[in-house]
């Protein structure tokens, strides 16, 4: 297990990347982890670039900024052109194939989950596509406990939403087994 993660979610601006970087963040503290989540997006405020980074260390952390992500997330064409290349070799990179459909030379791990779809077709609300990013994210991973993750989730999102986001989560980590067992 790694003492020290950087990961980065890249996409466009209402797909909830920010939120999924807290949410993230949080979830290691709860763990009992230093992190921390920085964030950058464009002046629109649905459509244009996004991105998220949260650096996750069992000790203190020095530099905040994700240099060569041990963790890639992308969910925009645009985000997957621009940080596949920053990645380290043995990334694990995730990739949302309902958006991203082109082939992107990338080192490391690379998973293809149709997460946009699924938060359609499996919760009903496309909104929580960055929750089942989520589930995906610490499934492959294990960067957090899943505990951590519910919890985090749970704090973040609105009232009233708590089953369906638990239900994203849920979707995510069940598309991650089916990864798994297809390898």
């Amino acid at each position: 297990m790694r003492d020290h993660w950087e990961i980065r979610f890249g996409g466009t601006g209402g797909q909830g990347l920010i939120t999924a970087g807290v949410i993230l963040a949080e979830a290691a503290i709860i763990d009992g982890k230093n992190a921390v989540q920085s964030q950058s997006y464009g002046p629109e405020s649905r459509g244009g670039s996004s991105k998220a980074e949260v650096m996750i260390a069992n000790d203190s952390i020095d530099y905040m900024k994700v240099l060569a992500a041990d963790v890639l997330l992308v969910m925009s064409p645009e985000a997957a052109k621009k940080y596949c290349p920053e990645v380290k070799d043995d990334a694990v990179v995730i990739i949302d194939s309902t958006y991203v459909k082109d082939e992107q030379p990338v080192k490391g791990n690379v998973y293809r989950v149709n997460i946009s779809l699924l938060a359609k077709q499996e919760v009903g609300r496309e909104v929580v596509a960055n929750i089942v990013a989520l589930g995906v994210l610490v499934g492959l991973t294990k960067v957090v406990s899943w505990d951590a993750l519910v919890q985090a989730v749970l704090a973040r999102v609105p009232k009233g939403t708590e089953e369906m986001n638990k239900k994203a989560l849920q979707v995510g980590l069940d598309a991650v087994k089916g990864l798994i067992d297809a390898a």
